[in-house]
């Protein structure tokens, strides 16, 4: 399993590419496009396929804890290489009967498959890794992150990614591992940090 893109890496830290193309949105059809979300901070993410099994447990759990990414300021948007209309069906169906029901943020389709190939997590030119990337303010990936197809994602991590990198971009300080909103940060220089490791005593 190898992805169309071979350095899909170097997205982090550069321009997110421009995307464009339908999704459901509050049960409706519609455009929507990267510039629709200038100057906020997005959470992009990619699932193989609509109406199977691993998948609708993570677009259910981004649905559920939406309102901890909006507290965040932070946009949700999902996408995969089926159609803008088995997006509505799936949308549509209930959960206990193998669909998502109505979810609380953007479904894209990319049926081309151009963006999962822009954004380097195309699996061998046929569906979409689980592939998610933190998108900030000014258009630029500081996060990204690639899972096999079986196993889902942890959606309180990605929040948890976007506040550091919201923190750091305001105060210009840097998040130790395992922080959360509300923990010690470090200034990041020889001098300055050891202020933080001298709290770990």
């Amino acid at each position: 399993m190898t992805t169309e893109n071979t350095t899909p890496w170097t997205l982090v830290g550069k321009k997110a590419p421009d995307f464009k193309g339908n999704a459901v949105v509050n049960g409706d059809i519609k455009e929507i496009s990267l510039a629709d979300y200038k100057g906020k901070w997005k959470v992009l993410f990619f699932y193989p396929l609509d109406f199977t099994f691993v998948c609708p447990t993570e677009l259910v759990a981004f649905s559920d804890k939406i309102e901890m990414y909006q507290k965040l300021g932070c946009e949700v948007i999902g996408c995969s290489i089926d159609s803008e209309f088995s997006h509505l069906k799936w949308t549509q169906t209930p959960v206990d009967e193998g669909g998502v029901g109505e979810l609380k943020y953007p479904l894209l389709a990319d049926v081309t498959k151009k963006i999962a190939t822009d954004y380097g997590c195309l699996m061998d030119g046929a569906v979409a890794f689980r592939a998610t990337y933190i998108i900030d303010d000014q258009d630029i990936v500081q996060h990204m992150s690639i899972n096999n197809l079986s196993v889902g994602r942890n959606v309180d991590e990605f929040a948890r990614l976007v506040a550091g990198y919201q923190y750091t971009a305001k105060h210009g300080e840097v998040c130790p591992a395992g922080w959360n909103d509300g923990d010690d940060t470090m200034k990041p220089d020889p001098v300055g940090s050891k202020e933080y490791f001298s709290k770990l005593k």
